[in-house]
Formats: structure tokens, sequence, C-alpha cells
């Protein structure tokens, strides 16, 4: 019966493109990944990957893929790319990020929307990435480290705690609000047994509370992106619908593409038959509001004593350190994102801002994974050399200690194919190896023979 009342929805919804919808119900879902290029450009990657093939048409840098289990390749451990549905990329695009941009992804986790507005900021302005949830909120912070951003700061709060907090701060907002998820019932056939107009409705109610906070964090004249991953009107234009008769210092604007079915004349659609799984997307911009008037962070120096031990870690082992806001928390030594662009950040609850280089234990510093996830082989002093197919790639993925004779006692980068990969420590001609047991996984050969 529920199934019923889905595809009667469904029906009214597609009108004349109905049919063509019904062809792709049973067909297997898009794969596709996005490049991250922070890390690696494609033309650099794509040669690496024979499974990837055509651009999609809903980002620069995504591409269709025919392969299973990528998140155990050794390049996804290393970040050079992010395993994403197609159509999931089109919010992004349509937010069309400028560098310098200060950015909130409000509803982020996994990342796969803010790792990209990270690639399109390039390392400049700042991304905000939140979510409420979390055990899912660490996940998030997981992808935003294994992708390199240093511009970043995760939160876990609820929309409404921050956005009143950073009222009028940002310049764009993304909402990539939790839906019904009905675009993604070719990748989980059981989840459309769980379906109900009841949940559709649940849902379209707090979309409709989340986004009225967002509105509150964007600044005059910023622009706001609404996305959901679900072909419902409740929770698609009725959202939009409720959302401007509420807030009319807003106007819906063109999306500024065409990579799916148009509606509301200004906002998109994307169904199987464009290419991708599900997708809604509508651009809003605020034309008037209050601007930002809390407080800025303030930075506080270590102390000498701190400095100077921090100092002589990191030129052990980088070659040409550029560290500008290091700040020292509780043991923690976090290199922050570009303070003049940060707000106070006092009382919030914050899971990291920045990168974090290491930890102080005792009378020595232990560096932090994601200072290898966040630089380029060439500024670490001592690299090792792998290639993603090699059996010492495996072996260090997998948490082993390995046998070397090219390395200087200290530590260093295991590189696979010109991406940083993770740390390790050469003693005796054995590294010692520091890859995180929660990131350990089998052999990328092995996964693809059992698959």
């Amino acid at each position: 019966m529920k199934m019923n009342d889905y595809f009667d929805r469904m029906k009214i919804i597609l009108d004349e493109n109905y049919n063509k919808f019904l062809e792709t119900v049973d067909k297997p879902p898009y794969r596709a990944i996005r490049v991250n290029t922070l890390k690696i450009q494609p033309e650099e990657l794509l040669p690496l990957l024979p499974f990837a093939g055509e651009k999609v048409p809903f980002a620069d840098d995504g591409y269709y893929v025919d392969a299973d289990k990528l998140g155990k390749h050794p390049l996804h451990h290393a970040g050079a790319f992010y395993v994403q549905e197609p159509s999931a990329m089109s919010a992004v695009t349509v937010l069309d990020v400028q560098p310098g941009d200060k950015v909130l992804d409000l509803c982020a986790a996994p990342g796969g929307k803010s790792t990209q507005i990270a690639s399109k900021l390039c390392g400049t302005g700042l991304l905000w990435s939140n979510e409420i949830v979390r055990p899912r909120a660490h996940i998030l912070l997981s992808n935003i480290e294994r992708m390199g951003i240093k511009n970043a700061v995760v939160s876990n709060m609820s929309p409404d705690a921050l956005c009143t907090r950073l009222e009028g701060f940002f310049d764009r907002v993304l909402v990539d609000a939790p839906c019904s998820g009905e675009g993604m019932f070719r990748k989980d056939k059981e989840a459309i047994y769980e379906w109900s107009v009841e949940h559709s409705l649940a849902c379209a109610e707090r979309q409709k509370a989340i986004l009225d906070s967002a509105a509150a964090a964007l600044k005059p004249d910023g622009i706001m992106v609404y996305s959901t991953c679900t072909f419902s009107q409740d929770e698609n234009e009725g959202v939009i619908k409720h959302f401007l008769e509420n807030h009319p210092e807003f106007e819906l604007i063109d999306c500024g593409f065409r990579f799916g079915v148009l509606t509301m004349e200004k906002a998109l659609r994307i169904y199987p038959f464009n290419g991708g799984e599900g997708h809604f997307v509508a651009k809003l911009r605020k034309l008037k509001g209050k601007p930002y008037k809390g407080g800025m962070y303030t930075y506080i120096e270590p102390e000498r004593e701190e400095r100077i031990m921090i100092d002589k870690f990191i030129t052990d082992l980088l070659r040409n350190p550029s560290f500008r806001h290091i700040e020292v928390i509780d043991d923690r030594i976090l290199n922050l994102p570009n303070t003049e662009l940060l707000p106070d950040l006092d009382g919030m609850n914050i899971l990291r801002a920045g990168i974090k280089l290491g930890d102080f234990k005792k009378n020595r510093i232990e560096p932090h994974h994601n200072l290898a996830t966040a630089l380029t082989p060439y500024e670490f002093k001592r690299r090792l050399i792998l290639s993603y197919d090699d059996n010492l790639c495996s072996r260090y993925i997998s948490g082993e200690e390995l046998e070397i004779d090219n390395w200087i006692n200290g530590w260093g980068v295991a590189v696979v194919n010109g991406v940083t990969l993770g740390l390790g420590k050469a003693v005796n001609g054995h590294l010692k190896n520091k890859y995180p047991k929660g990131l350990r996984t089998l052999a990328w050969k092995d996964l693809q023979t059992e698959g």
C-alpha cells in the first residue's frame, strides 16, 4: 500500500515524464567520484583510476565510475577523491562559491558537499560545517580531515543555536536538509518499504524549521541554497513556498543551470533520467537583514616554552613551515583558519577549528594524522614513496610495520602517487606505522578479489 502511495504521488509530480521515470526504477544506481582538487588535479588522478568514465553534468570535477568498494582504495584513503552520488554535486555548483567567501554548510554530515565547497574556496575564506547528530559530526570531521581542508570549523550544534549566534555572518549558506530520501531508493531497495506519506510530511515540518534558522545566519545580499535528495513536493516546493511567505526579505532566483527539470520557474529537480539518483535545488537571495555584530576570535599566542617546543617539532618534520595561527588548547596544537575571518567561538560546541598539528605528551610532541593529510608530500623532509597498486602501500594501510632503508630516524609521511597518506616514524631501518587504527583496512587488491 505504501508503494502504491509513493508511485501515485510520483505520477502527479512527473506528469508526462512518469513513464520515463518508471523505466529507470529497476536499473542500477549511478556511481560517481569527485576529484579533490585541493590535493590533485583530474588530469593527474584519472589515469590512475581505470574505472572512472565520463564527466557528470552536475559538477566540474565529478566523474561516473564503474567499481565497488571505492572507499577502500588507497587514493580514497589519501583524500584524492570523494565518493559521491552524482546529482548530489548539483547543490554546491548552484551555490556558486567564490574564493574568499565565508560559507556555512548547516546540515553537513557526512561531508560530501562541505568538501566540495572547500575545493571551490581553494584554501581561502572560511568553511563552517555543522552537524547536529554527534556521531555523524565525527564522521564529518574525519572526511574534512581526510580531504586536507585547512580553513574549516566543524561544529556539533542545533541549527537554531548556531544561526542565532552567527546572525548575518555568512556570504553563502547551504541547507541540504534531512529528508525522506526518495531519490536514494535505487541505492537502497529496502528504504522504499519504510517510506510513508506521514514520514514525508514530518520531514517537511523539520525542514521548514531548519530553513527558518538558516535565514538568520546569512548576511544581506547573501545567497542560500536549499536542497534535498527526495522528490516529495511537500519537502521541496512546499517548503520553499512556506519559507518565502514567511520571509519577505528573501527572493527565489534562477539556479543558473539546466541539468534537470525546471520547477517553480527557477528551481531544479533532478531525476534518474537526468543522470543522477535525484535531487531538488532552490537558490535564494537575502534582500535585506542585519549584518553580523558579534565578536571576532581572540587569538592567543602559545607560551614561550610551548612555542620553542612547537618550532623545533615543526622544523624537524617540514621544509618551509608556514603556519600563521598556531594555538594550544588543552595540550592540542592547532593551526587555526584565518583568525581575521573567525568569529568568537566561546561557548560553542566546536569539534575542530583549522588543522590539528599534534599533541603535547609529557616532554615531547606527538604529530597528528591531520598534519599529514593537510600538507603536500614536498613539505615533509622524510617521505616514503608508494604506488596505490604495490604491496608496500597495502601493508601500510593495513597498519603493518615496514622495513625501510632510505630514511633518517624520525617522523615522516607515506605518499601514494603524489598524495600524502599518513605518518610513520623511522627507527633504525623500521617504519613504525602511525596510520590511525580506525582507518586501517584490507588491501585494495584483496578486496577486489573478494568482490
